[in-house]
């Protein structure tokens, strides 16, 4: 497939998709006449790929793991250092996690407080 549809597919923007390929984190192939040309794979690539960025993951960490994940709904193969920068992204979340409940709880308390209550 060609880059308009593999953006369409995964709702990527071509930019978007010719960014990855410069960050090396997604390799087209190339036809003849130059057009980048996409298999079926690339598709669950881009996916994974986003979903990572979400996850919050730089680009030289996915360029990393991409190669050691399998196809759609397989586990990820041990790399060297791989799961050590995940399990660290994950404690990084799950501190941030808990400063965003705290500051929630101080929210709903400042609000809680403020209400006034009509006595009838």
């Amino acid at each position: 497939m060609l880059i308009g549809e593999l953006a369409e597919r995964t709702g990527t923007s071509e930019r978007l998709l010719r960014h990855y390929e410069r960050g090396g984190l997604l390799l087209p192939d190339r036809l003849p006449n130059g057009y980048r040309w996409y298999d079926e794979s690339h598709v669950e690539v881009v996916r994974r790929i986003r979903a990572l960025l979400a996850a919050g993951l730089p680009v030289r960490t996915i360029r990393a793991l991409l190669p050691c994940t399998a196809r759609a709904g397989e586990a990820v193969h041990p790399c060297p250092g791989v799961l050590d920068t995940l399990r660290s992204r994950l404690a990084d979340l799950d501190a941030r996690a808990a400063e965003l409940d705290e500051a929630r709880a101080v929210l709903r308390a400042t609000i809680a407080g403020t209400q006034r209550v009509d006595v009838a």
